[in-house]
């Protein structure tokens, strides 16, 4: 897998190829994620809307280089506006359409806020430390340090003890109990479709109310009956079908998408490791 240098170290990503008439989608993974725990959406998604379609592990996750500091409250923050920018200059992507989950909406959100984008879908996104997420987080960890996490994160993280440690970390500190992003929306005024799972044991749409509060643009909120943390994985066509819908009334939205069932480019990377997961990392983490 190709890698693109940025000043804090090397970082993974692939492109799926889409049309360059369109918007390119730009997908931001969860706490613990990386390009291999999307699974097949990436490929689904970029087949369903047409899009050329970037997907990457941050630094420390997958097969990046390491993150060359602890992580502390502003280190989404630095995520949206240090290190994504950097990375889209490099390979050329400009007012791309942001895909984020979990942790990576919360980058995608603070990234429009600033910086140029056509549109933002925001999956379950955190937008301040909510106690059922704090709970999660802790549950995580004890599944963890029993042995089952562990394990799974290993098929896709080169040091995943380290990625763990610094994401856990982070969300259990007292430092964090009082990090909120609702007040640094404002400037974000793309459109933003926010997708919530009723029964997300990491988070509520508590979440999608502050957004909706604290976005400068227009909102659609996808709220999922009986799905949890992960709409994406659980309850995919209904996800790509949103997504397709949202981004068709957009410039350049696709006009003749292959059939998402059947995707295009059928050679997503992530295919092989993925795969091999066990089940249970649906639920993993934010």
């Amino acid at each position: 897998m190709p890698t693109v240098a940025l000043s804090r170290g090397p970082v993974e990503y692939t492109v799926l190829e889409g049309s360059p008439e369109a918007a390119p989608l730009v997908l931001l993974h969860e706490g613990l994620g990386c390009i291999a725990m999307w699974r097949r959406f990436p490929a689904r998604l970029a087949a369903a809307t047409g899009r050329r379609t970037l997907v990457f592990s941050r630094h420390g996750h997958g097969s990046s280089g390491p993150a060359p500091q602890e992580r502390t409250p502003r280190s989404l923050h630095e995520e949206a506006h240090d290190v994504l920018p950097e990375l889209l200059g490099k390979l050329g992507i400009q007012r791309p359409v942001l895909v984020g989950h979990s942790e990576g909406a919360s980058i995608a959100l603070l990234h429009a806020a600033a910086h140029p984008a056509e549109a933002v879908v925001a999956i379950a996104p955190h937008l301040f430390a909510e106690e059922r997420t704090l709970r999660g987080v802790a549950a995580a960890r004890a599944a963890h340090d029993s042995g089952p996490l562990a394990k799974e994160l290993a098929f896709y993280h080169q040091d995943p003890h380290t990625v763990f440690r610094r994401w856990s970390g982070l969300w259990l500190s007292e430092a964090f109990r009082a990090w909120d992003i609702e007040g640094d929306l404002a400037g974000a005024t793309a459109p933003v479709l926010l997708v919530q799972g009723e029964r997300d044991p990491y988070g509520t749409t508590a979440h999608l109310d502050a957004a909706e509060r604290g976005l400068g643009g227009p909102v659609q909120r996808l709220e999922l009956a009986g799905c949890g943390h992960t709409p994406h994985l659980e309850r995919t066509d209904e996800v790509i079908d949103a997504v397709a819908t949202f981004l068709a009334s957009r410039p350049g939205g696709s006009a003749d998408p292959a059939d998402p069932a059947d995707p295009a480019d059928p050679a997503d990377p992530a295919d092989d490791r993925a795969d091999r997961a066990e089940p249970s990392r649906q639920e993993a983490r934010p």
